[in-house]
């Protein structure tokens, strides 16, 4: 899954610059959570333009247009690869509404069993979560999304999900689910809107386009509340990994 991530606005403008022709126009966030506003690239919605890509600000959590309410009642900020086809909620999005979320990198928990060694639970397997910080080895990443535009009684708005997919190898020490990396090449298909549906369904697959580094951090960022570089900071030693061959 990817329930956080980190935007520092070093890097971003070249990526921006590249994509859509202008600079990163959000702030630096840390910690982003859940319900926060962050920033996507999308397809242009003029018609003049229509396969030209344009930065957009968005609320993460998915509120699809048929919803009664502003925010669901369930969970929409990650949508699964397996299911987005199908889903009530994502497939439309999947279909004609796809962006990209480019971030510094993004934060995973890792689960580990641990003893306890005093009192009565003494001996006994406890469970423990780390977290870890996952970047690129080479600059910004890019991760492939689903947007939608909600409106009712005169309150609009856009949100987003992350799109995950089944982990790869080398990241299952973290978790069972990853977001969806994409590389440069990548990201334009996924932006395509008449983008190829067997070549889509290819991106879906557990893959890494990009070299990555995983390096624990402290549980600080465990509190979405706390903004700051130390949310990032490593306390261990990184593990690097490798992109796909």
């Amino acid at each position: 899954m990817c329930g956080r991530f980190n935007v520092d606005d070093e890097g971003m403008d070249e990526a921006y610059e590249r994509l859509t022709g202008g600079p990163f126009p959000g702030e630096t966030n840390f910690n982003t959570a859940p319900t926060e506003t962050a920033w996507i690239i999308r397809r242009q919605r003029r018609a003049e333009a229509p396969n030209q890509w344009a930065a957009a600000e968005a609320k993460w959590w998915l509120t699809p247009f048929w919803s009664q309410t502003p925010k669901p009642k369930f969970a929409t900020f990650n949508a699964k690869a397996e299911t987005l086809g199908t889903s009530r909620t994502f497939r439309e999005p999947f279909r004609r509404r796809r962006c990209l979320v480019p971030v510094s990198g993004f934060y995973e928990w890792r689960k580990r069993e641990q003893r306890t060694l005093f009192g009565e639970a003494a001996g006994k397997a406890a469970t423990a979560s780390e977290p870890y910080f996952v970047r690129s080895r080479s600059g910004v990443l890019l991760l492939g999304g689903v947007w939608d535009r909600w409106g009712r009684g005169g309150e609009a708005f856009d949100s987003f999900a992350i799109v995950t997919t089944a982990v790869s190898e080398p990241l299952a020490f973290l978790h069972d689910r990853q977001p969806l990396m994409l590389s440069w090449e990548d990201a334009r298909l996924w932006l395509d809107a008449e983008g190829d549906e067997p070549a889509l369904d290819a991106l879906l697959k557990p893959r890494l386009p990009v070299a990555l580094r995983a390096a624990p951090v402290s549980a600080y960022v465990g509190d979405p509340r706390n903004k700051g570089p130390r949310c990032g900071a490593p306390v261990g030693e990184a593990t690097a990994i490798a992109a796909d061959s």
